[in-house]
């Protein structure tokens, strides 16, 4: 299995790539093709698919933050059961973000994650292959150490039409086991830099980031 990076909407991988997103996500989480091009010429943002013999059976993006020191997994997906594509993806990505923490001088301090809330989203099909379902996802990021960040939350569409996202929460990966608790303005501040490419925030989100605002620390919670 290859580890291949795409840098341009005209990569034919990238057809099959978002094909599967379509096939696996629900539409408001699925950005628009064309709407690709500038992410994937972004050098900050690092989109990999796995590919066996020549087809794309996973993928993945995420993103390191030098000045926060922390990374963000934006998607996961594993197309096919049975082929160790979820390991193979984490494995890589890890690799890789150690690789660029080391080259920041640092030591990676930990990453965010959505994770879909089984208990309201279990409607959803992704696509029909259970290593998507958000029981198992959920199971097996916790057994990876992802733990949820205590508060309510939503997201905006990436639709850009202004409506709040629910059903997931925002999770964070300590690199240190002991790490039970974040800065709060750490949060805030991920969270306005993520979301800076959506102009169309609900209030929802706004209220939510201003209540975080707040506070000096946020809990990290077991599922």
């Amino acid at each position: 299995m290859e580890y291949r990076r795409i840098t341009s909407i005209e990569d034919p991988l990238f057809k099959q790539m978002h094909e599967l997103m379509q096939t696996v996500f629900p539409p408001e989480e699925v950005l628009e093709f064309s709407l690709w091009k500038e992410p994937l010429e972004d050098p900050g943002i690092r989109v990999f698919v796995a590919v066996q013999e020549g087809e794309v059976v996973g993928a993945t993006e995420y993103r390191y933050y030098e000045d926060f020191n922390v990374a963000m997994t934006d998607f996961t997906i594993i197309g096919k059961a049975g082929m160790g594509i979820g390991p193979f993806l984490a494995n890589k990505r890890a690799e890789d973000l150690y690789a660029l923490a080391s080259e920041n001088g640092k030591k990676l301090f930990g990453m965010f994650a959505e994770i879909y809330d089984p208990y309201q989203v279990d409607h959803y099909e992704f696509g029909g292959v259970k290593p998507m379902d958000p029981y198992v996802r959920r199971e097996v990021l916790a057994h990876l150490g992802y733990k949820r960040i205590d508060f309510t939350y939503v997201h905006p569409s990436w639709n850009n039409d202004g409506e709040a996202v629910t059903g997931l929460d925002l999770c964070f990966l300590p690199m240190d086991e002991g790490t039970n608790e974040l800065p709060a303005s750490l949060v805030v501040d991920f969270l306005k830099r993520y979301y800076s490419v959506l102009p169309n925030k609900p209030q929802s989100w706004i209220s939510m980031v201003e209540e975080l605002e707040k506070k000096e620390t946020v809990k990290l919670r077991a599922f």
